[in-house]
């Protein structure tokens, strides 16, 4: 998942995680981000996978800058900071969660309970 931590503007110290790619990032209505801020287009930049890759695509004559650097398009990285418009947003990966395996293991004690005591059921039927 991505992170965006809004750094300048009115919603400063804000925190936006993207559930689902690609994301829209502007000031229209349906942005999957949508800031109402000075300089940022109805549909500024758009963030998407494009192999192992987190590509940001600027729209055509919007300015964008990635740490500094006015680009159109660029790879991310965790902790670029990008300037959209007037705004300053941290890019991030957000931490994986691991799903617990203690339902599994479980099971494959149980599994390995019932081979024994079915080795002990076959070996004690064959010597009678």
């Amino acid at each position: 998942m991505v992170q965006l931590q809004i750094l300048s503007g009115k919603r400063s110290g804000t925190q936006f995680t993207a559930a689902r790619l690609p994301m829209q990032i502007g000031r229209a209505s349906d942005a999957d981000l949508s800031l109402e801020e000075p300089g940022v287009w109805p549909h500024h930049c758009r963030i998407a996978r494009q192999g192992r890759e987190l590509i940001c695509q600027a729209e055509a004559g919007a300015l964008l800058s990635v740490n500094g650097t006015p680009v159109e398009r660029a790879v991310l990285h965790n902790g670029d900071v990008l300037s959209v418009g007037g705004l300053k947003i941290q890019f991030a990966l957000s931490p994986v969660r691991q799903s617990s395996l203690r339902a599994l293991e479980c099971l494959t004690w149980a599994a390995l309970a019932l081979l024994c005591l079915g080795q002990i059921a076959l070996i004690s039927r064959l010597l009678r």
